[in-house]
C-alpha cells in the first residue's frame, strides 16, 4: 500500500495589546503595524484556523526530500483559495464593466468563463474540489 508524508498547518492568531500616542487614530494604527516588538505576545488558541495541507510527498518520512505531489485545491487554506479566485472574478467584472452596451462580442465564450468562475466560487465555499474546466482556476 502506498505511503505518503503529509504536512498540515493551521494558523494560530498571536496578538499583543499596546497603547500608542499619536495625533490621530490612523497614525496610531500605523505605529502599531510598524512596531516590530513582540516580547509581550499572546497566542489565541481558542480561535485557531482550520487545518489545511501545506505539503505532500511520496514515501515515508519524505518531507522536503521525496517527490512533492500537487495538493488538490480543496485541501488548501480556504482563505487563500478565496483570495486566489478573487483575481479571476475581478477580471471578469472588468471585462463586463468596460464592454459596449451591445455586450461582449463572443457571448458563448464569456458565458462559459462566467459559469466556470461561478462554479469554482461555489466549490470554494463548499470546500469541494475545483470543477473540471472551471475556466477560472488559479
Amino acid at each position: 500500500m502506498p505511503v505518503f508524508t503529509i504536512e498540515t498547518t493551521y494558523r494560530l492568531p498571536v496578538y499583543r495589546q499596546r497603547s500608542y500616542e499619536a495625533e490621530t487614530f490612523e497614525a496610531a494604527c500605523a505605529l502599531a503595524i510598524a512596531d516590530e516588538g513582540w516580547d509581550d505576545e499572546k497566542s489565541d488558541v481558542e480561535t485557531a484556523g482550520d487545518t489545511y495541507i501545506t505539503g505532500v510527498w511520496d514515501g515515508r518520512n519524505a518531507a522536503y526530500s521525496g517527490t512533492a505531489l500537487p495538493i488538490p485545491s480543496q485541501f488548501g487554506e480556504q482563505v487563500q483559495r478565496k483570495a486566489d479566485h478573487f483575481e479571476v472574478l475581478l477580471g471578469l467584472l472588468k471585462v463586463f464593466a468596460h464592454t459596449p452596451d451591445t455586450g461582449p462580442h463572443d457571448d458563448l465564450f464569456w458565458r462559459r468563463r462566467l459559469e466556470g468562475a461561478i462554479a469554482e466560487a461555489e466549490a470554494i465555499l463548499a470546500g469541494a474540489p475545483d470543477p473540471e474546466g472551471s475556466g477560472g482556476a488559479s
